[in-house]
């Protein structure tokens, strides 16, 4: 089944025929009108240079009045002839079999009965065009006509295509797929949604987790802002450090840069529930901080990280380069990487 692009929006179109598999477009003076378009004539011979086929309408109430549009459409400058569109009707028909011996091909739409169906194919129409939607809003079985019309091309050997249009919703193209038509035109929206689906977002964004905790290295996601305090400095002096970073803890060195340990922000509201505001002044040394924290290697993957994380239940792992303290890794971080729930 091949897919159209059922549109007159020059900037979806583009966008649309970027995926190099759509066949060819259909559109309507409706759209066009519906998209500001007054030049008609611009507008197809810019179309016919944007996509590998192009149905336009040639309109007329006569036989004559319809071939004539469509030679006058002929002297436009085309990058392409046209896919002409014609109603059905009996001077539609007439004008579809003249056209079609002079070498062109025509798409006869409006159908809504299994007969009109028929006619098309006898008059040589390269397309047959039911509309889905509309009959189905009229109380029609449509899918029941599309399936009789691809019959009827099977079983006599009609040169013709079956397209489905006015496609409302993703489903409709199950249902044309199902049905054995040779077309279907659709509309970008519902285009842009047929590859939509909850599990697949969940399978896709499982792969994307899980290539990244393979991946990368803890130190590529630790933060610039690096707070770290010598034990000689107060808890004052962490507390500032610690706000200014927006990490809810400080890494302690000792006079060498070695780490000694860490100071949370749990351990200040402790320390100030136990001592009172006095311990604001107090060096790190004898505030009562975290000896040997957990840590994980700049180097590490991102999966040892939450490795650690998972089997500690901590919010923060030191991150260490030749045994010195270069950053904090907090839990947050992995969480708005899409790693952690």
């Amino acid at each position: 089944m091949d897919l159209y692009l059922d549109s007159a929006d020059f900037k979806e179109i583009e966008e649309a025929f970027q995926l190099g598999f759509i066949k060819g477009l259909t559109t309507t003076p409706t759209f066009m009108h519906r998209h500001g378009i007054t030049d008609i004539d611009g507008a197809i011979v810019k179309l016919s240079g944007m996509v590998p086929e192009l149905q336009v309408e040639a309109l007329g109430e006569t036989h004559d009045e319809i071939v004539s549009e469509a030679h006058r459409l002929l002297k436009l400058p085309l990058s392409q002839a046209p896919v002409f569109k014609v109603p059905i009707s009996l001077e539609g028909l007439r004008a579809c079999k003249t056209l079609t011996d002079e070498g062109h091909r025509v798409n006869v739409h409006l159908i809504y009965t299994l007969n009109q169906a028929y006619m098309a194919m006898a008059a040589g129409a390269a397309y047959v065009c039911p509309l889905a939607g509309r009959l189905q809003d009229q109380g029609h079985e449509a899918i029941l006509l599309y399936e009789q019309c691809v019959e009827l091309v099977e079983k006599y050997a009609y040169p013709t295509k079956i397209m489905f249009s006015s496609v409302r919703y993703p489903d409709h193209i199950r249902q044309a797929a199902l049905a054995g038509v040779h077309v279907c035109t659709v509309p970008w929206g519902v285009m842009k949604r047929l590859c939509d689906n909850a599990l697949t977002k969940v399978g896709t964004e499982q792969f994307f987790e899980h290539t990244r905790l393979m991946t990368i290295k803890v130190k590529e996601v630790i933060r610039e802002n690096n707070p770290i305090c010598r034990l000689s400095e107060t808890v004052k002096d962490a507390l500032v450090k610690m706000t200014a970073s927006r990490i809810g803890a400080v890494t302690l060195v000792n006079d060498a840069g070695e780490l000694a340990g860490v100071f949370t922000d749990g351990d200040v509201r402790r320390r100030l529930q136990e001592n009172g505001e006095g311990i604001l002044d107090k060096q790190m040394r004898e505030a009562g901080y975290t000896a040997d924290p957990f840590t994980v290697n700049a180097d590490a993957l991102l999966y040892e990280a939450v490795n650690v994380f998972n089997a500690q239940q901590i919010d923060n792992v030191i991150v260490l380069e030749d045994n010195r303290p270069i950053g904090i890794l907090d839990i947050q971080d992995l969480v708005k990487m899409g790693l952690l729930g």
